[in-house]
């Protein structure tokens, strides 16, 4: 199996290619530039010197021949400049993959502004949306919607079985075709105009959405085109045959209904601009996807079928609206406009050619615009899988009260520490109504293992490989009480948000759903005093074991141990620390039964706070 340094050298081979191959087209663009500015200045020079000892003639014909061959040079300097801007591109996407194997968090794109919602089950407390979090390392959409399509798997509440099976299926044949993902990218990002912003399909939604879109009466085209005809007939005749001015009057009514027309319709200009870039991009993401060889690879060839209809080519009907949008741009030279819509109702054109189009398009569009998405979304997944070759995918089957193991895995490890620190563990729950209790010092790893199992459970449930040698799962609502955050606006403390938050998870328990609920819970009742938190505590435990569900608890509270003497399907596990040299170290491994250690009062020693040692 190839390893992710192999990965890595891969990818810093390929950067530093390219990064040759655009010094090459730096050096040839400086030759076009000079070339160019000695094209114009010896073309210049020879046309004075014609024009002045042969006449304007002479010197005319080497103006013209000058400015061609200046042309000429520019188009291929252009040409030159846009494969650099492609390669340079191409490079950052591969710079990136590096920065997604490091866990570079400065040189990955920046995080999507996103409003966190704290009734969520998990999405708070597992990281999964923010600056270091795990959508950040693996969205690699170009779009919004594609971002916020995995994110949404990501934190999805309920996983589908068959959904999470038919994601595998796709993550895993998009996995090895990086070229194929690289290039759906590349092609969805526009180079050199917009480079660095992420598609925006809300325009193009709201114009799709727009049932009562504008749009001139077939009339008012007929009588607007009739006067058109009848201005430039009368007008000629005046000019030519000396007929009365009655051009006059039909361009008076022309100009009349003309306006109220424009004004009924509205700002075409503003609409046709927002829509213009936007349609654009889309034809060449569109035209790629009709275009890419599938091969054997038949689950992605079906996903995008609605590409591959040669009779309704994507492309085609993007083409068409493209010239719809390019004409109604004309307005953007006033002069030029006023000039053409004397001559024919431009605008009233344009508006019916934009409810055509948009009437071509509207059911088709959307099923082009939910493949591409999902593409995306598939492709974070499968970069994820190939850039961690460590990972595997998981299996999600069936579970009942009959079944075990509910949870099996084996050196399972959370995706956003770095390979050379993060530490694995096995660890698995046999029957539903299990529930895991885990004691241990302070900073000895609690957390982070419960944050491990919920991250690779949402991982699951998307579709996406897992940082495990072998996880084995039933489908499970998640629910977590990580980080509990108290409301200063809203006149909430800590220990009653906590205390919510828990009566959320039980009324998730007691809801008759056919899914069982996955909780992890940490550190229990943090927020009152040691008497009344041990009370709390030992009452909300006994209330969880053996309920529709299992769950990881973790505490400091030792006395709770004793709990699983009194309740079968309560086990203990702790994690625990070594002091030598005055100095504390964290091997971050799970171990069964309950911590015999605590590292509290040793850290205000070693810190140099003031400790009352008992006798």
């Amino acid at each position: 199996m190839r390893r992710k340094t192999d990965r890595q050298h891969s990818l810093e081979r390929q950067v530093a290619r390219l990064e040759r191959e655009l010094e090459r087209l730096s050096q040839v663009s400086n030759r076009f530039a000079g070339a160019r500015l000695l094209e114009f200045v010896a073309g210049a020079v020879l046309s004075f010197g014609l024009w002045r000892g042969l006449g304007w003639q002479a010197g005319a014909i080497a103006a013209v021949v000058g400015l061609a061959g200046f042309f000429v040079l520019a188009r291929y300097h252009g040409r030159v400049k846009a494969a650099a801007r492609r390669f340079r591109q191409w490079q950052a996407i591969k710079r990136e993959h590096l920065a997604r194997i490091r866990l570079d968090w400065a040189a990955l794109p920046p995080a999507l502004p996103v409003t966190l919602d704290v009734t969520h089950p998990f999405e708070t407390d597992l990281d999964l949306v923010g600056e270091r979090s795990l959508h950040r390392l693996l969205d690699t959409s170009a779009s919004h919607e594609g971002s916020r399509r995995l994110r949404d798997w990501l934190a999805a509440p309920v996983p589908d079985l068959p959904t999470i099976g038919g994601r595998q299926a796709l993550v895993h044949e998009l996995a090895p075709l990086t070229l194929f993902r690289d290039r759906l990218r590349l092609n969805a990002i526009t180079v050199g105009r917009r480079a660095g912003r992420r598609w925006n399909g809300e325009q193009v939604f709201a114009w799709l959405d727009e049932h009562e879109t504008p749009e001139p009466p077939a009339w008012a085209i007929w009588t607007l085109t009739g006067l058109a005809a009848a201005n430039l007939v009368l007008y000629t005749l005046t000019q030519i045959a000396g007929f009365p001015p009655l051009w006059g009057l039909t361009f008076a009514a022309y100009a009349g209904l003309y306006l109220w027309q424009v004004h009924r319709l509205g700002d075409i200009f503003s609409l046709a601009l927002a829509l213009r870039d936007p349609f654009n991009d889309l034809g060449t993401v569109f035209t790629f996807l009709e275009n890419a060889r599938y091969g054997r690879h038949t689950r992605l060839k079906t996903l995008c079928a609605p590409f591959l209809d040669p009779v309704r080519r994507p492309s085609a009907h993007l083409r068409r609206v493209s010239r719809v949008l390019s004409a109604a741009s004309i307005r953007g030279n006033p002069l030029f406009w006023m000039f053409i819509s004397v001559i024919v109702p431009w605008d009233v054109y344009v508006a019916w050619g934009m409810a055509r189009r948009r009437e071509q398009i509207a059911a088709l569009l959307p099923v082009w615009l939910d493949v591409w998405f999902e593409l995306e979304a598939l492709g974070a997944l499968a970069n994820f899988a190939y850039l961690n070759p460590e990972t595997t995918f998981p299996i999600v089957h069936e579970s009942g009260p009959e079944s075990a193991p509910v949870l099996r895995a084996e050196r399972l490890g959370h995706p956003l520490i770095p390979d050379e620190v993060r530490v694995s563990n096995d660890f698995g729950l046999d029957n539903l109504g299990d529930v895991a209790l885990i004691t241990g010092s302070n900073m000895s790893g609690k957390s982070t293992f419960l944050r491990t199992l919920g991250v690779n459970l949402c991982l699951a449930y998307a579709g996406g490989t897992v940082v495990a040698r072998r996880l084995e799962t039933a489908p499970f609502r998640l629910f977590t009480c990580i980080r509990v955050a108290d409301s200063v606006t809203d006149g909430i403390s800590y220990f009653y948000a906590e205390v919510k938050r828990l009566k959320a998870l039980l009324d998730a328990l007691e809801r008759d759903d056919p899914l069982p609920v996955f909780f992890l819970i940490d550190e229990i009742f943090r927020g009152t005093n040691n008497r009344e938190r041990l009370i709390g505590s030992r009452s909300y435990i006994r209330a969880l074991v053996g309920r529709h569900g299992v769950g990881v608890i973790s505490t400091h509270d030792l006395e709770l141990v004793r709990l699983a003497d009194e309740m079968a399907q309560l086990e203990n596990y702790h994690f625990t620390e070594t002091i030598a040299d005055g100095r504390m170290a964290f091997d971050y491994r799970l171990r069964r039964g309950p911590s015999p250690t605590t590292n509290a009062l040793k850290i205000m020693q070693m810190e140099g706070l003031p400790v009352e040692v008992e006798a």
